[in-house]
């Protein structure tokens, strides 16, 4: 299998395909997670954001994440003045009725799915909005709207993303799906007008790590994001490869799984710390790793492939 060549840039970030001629946009390689955070969310955003974290994911699923206090976090961010809008990458899901908490979500259950899908969007966009005004609803924009997981039957999902498409590219830069197999990435990728411009799954051993659906991804110039790359893999984090690249490029353990994913290629990986350090020390690991793999590339390179030998690459 060819190995992705990696470059300063792909370990801080990727250029996603443009979009209906619109510029193409930038991704970062480590994105702050944001579900289960509850009440915390709004400071532990807003010290993600401090620290050096340039990506954020939530989703309109009151179930599990707090958008609103997402919002809220980014925008303190934002009004100390060290961040603007546009260095930020911010991405939000719709999640179908089967994802919700029957008496908390931000649509209509009985209604359509285009009517769901709407209404979950406008939710996103105040939620999200750059500044305390309602009215700056108006002026937001979401760098990427995930589908969180397939709707029951096809022609429901192709249903949630032609929806989604009517937003792109003003409102919405850029669609993905999430919780998805193959077969179904592949229907969608060939029935669709805006093409995912990313797949975001739990990368672990109950889905073989996705080897085939990423090189899948890899094909099509779409990015894989990771979840659960940590707490689904105590065994990978205990690994010879993850532990040799620990001890010798003076990375955490945890910090050394999150690299060798991203050396993999057109990868990206969600990062749900909530330790001030260890936010620290996951954003240091790039340039850590950078600079391990630039001056010992043979040694880097034994490690990777111990690496994807691992996980059935």
């Amino acid at each position: 299998m060819a190995r992705a060549a990696i470059s300063k840039m792909s370990w801080e970030n990727h250029v996603l395909r443009p979009v209906q001629n619109a510029p193409p946009s930038i991704i970062p390689t480590l994105i702050y997670g944001t579900a289960w955070k509850k009440t915390q969310t709004t400071d532990l955003v807003h010290q993600a954001l401090s620290t050096g974290f340039r990506a954020v994911d939530t989703a309109a699923q009151p179930k599990h994440y707090r958008e609103d206090l997402v919002g809220e976090g980014i925008r303190r961010a934002l009004n100390g003045g060290a961040i603007q809008r546009k260095d930020l990458h911010i991405q939000t899901k719709f999640t179908s009725v089967r994802g919700q908490d029957p008496k908390d979500m931000p649509y209509n259950p009985k209604a359509s799915v285009t009517e769901q899908v709407h209404a979950s969007i406008r939710s996103s966009l105040h939620n999200l909005r750059p500044a305390e005004a309602p009215e700056s609803a108006d002026e937001a924009y979401i760098d990427m709207l995930i589908l969180h997981s397939p709707l029951p039957t096809m022609a429901q999902t192709l249903e949630a993303w032609q929806t989604f498409e009517t937003y792109v590219p003003h409102r919405i830069r850029n669609l993905g799906i999430s919780n998805t197999d193959l077969p179904v990435l592949k229907e969608l990728f060939t029935q669709v007008q805006v093409k995912p411009a990313v797949v975001q799954n739990r990368f672990y051993a109950d889905t073989e790590y996705d080897v085939a659906l990423r090189a899948f991804c890899r094909e099509q110039h779409i990015v894989y994001q990771s979840f659960w790359t940590l707490t689904a893999n105590p065994d990978l984090v205990h690994s010879n490869a993850v532990q040799s690249l620990a001890q010798r490029a003076e990375l955490s353990p945890a910090a050394a799984l999150y690299c060798l994913v991203l050396g993999l290629g057109y990868t990206t990986v969600l990062d749900g710390t909530t330790n001030t350090a260890r936010m620290k020390e996951d954003l240091a690991a790039l340039a850590k790793i950078e600079r391990f793999s630039g001056a010992q590339p043979e040694e880097w390179q034994e490690i990777l492939a111990e690496f994807r030998l691992s996980i059935g690459e």
